[in-house]
């Protein structure tokens, strides 16, 4: 067999990279895992505060708030109607714009909106890393203890083998775990903003109705 020069080297600094990556590979799987769990904790507690309007229910909100007589009317509308308190926020800071010119006014009214958007992206960002990542990390955590474990099955050491595959099967069952409870709460969470994100389009062409008149 021939041997390339400085390939053992180079094979054996591959192998020290490899395993020093163990114990990082290993903490990160942890916050993720501690991460999945608070933020599926989260997503349950959202779901019972979660405002959930009716088609019945836009319509009637729209009609008041085109309707409405003046913006004193129009903001006593927008606080005692049955929707979040972000958006009504935005709605009434769109409502105080009214000295505003029309285009000005629409264009301060799409700035809230992208805000609003903003912070609804950056609250994915964290659960789509863990269903990105979680599984990668996981896959490394099964290879990277099964060199060291394979070396020793050739030696005849059966303790460590068991060891590294203990240690790569918990990798793995966290690392895809992790993944796929963010990856359930990534859907529900942006099914969630997307109607979010609609309703606030809805009501905010309808603050803007108002004042055009």
């Amino acid at each position: 067999m021939v041997v390339i020069p400085g390939s053992e080297l180079l094979a054996a600094t591959l192998n020290v990279v490899s395993q020093s990556l163990q114990i990082p590979v290993i903490i990160f799987l942890l916050i993720f895992a501690i991460f999945a769990v608070f933020a599926f904790g989260g997503l349950i507690s959202d779901y019972k505060t979660r405002v959930r309007l009716t088609r019945n229910n836009k319509e009637q909100i729209n009609f008041s708030m085109v309707n409405a007589e003046g913006v004193s009317e129009l903001k006593n509308i927008i606080k005692g109607s049955k929707i979040y308190d972000s958006q009504k926020e935005v709605l009434l800071k769109i409502a105080d714009s009214h000295s505003l010119s029309d285009e000005s006014r629409e264009a301060w009214a799409l700035n809230l909106i992208e805000e609003e958007e903003v912070v609804m992206a950056k609250s994915l960002e964290k659960v789509d890393i863990v269903t990105r990542i979680g599984p990668t990390l996981g896959l490394m955590g099964t290879l990277i203890p099964m060199g060291p474990g394979l070396a020793a099955l050739g030696s005849g050491d059966v303790t460590t083998l068991a060891n590294a595959i203990i240690v790569a099967f918990d990798t793995t069952v966290v690392g895809i775990g992790s993944g796929a409870v963010a990856y359930v709460i990534s859907k529900i969470r942006r099914r969630w903003y997307e109607e979010y994100s609609s309703n606030l389009q809805l009501f905010v062409n309808a603050v803007l109705e108002n004042l055009k008149n």
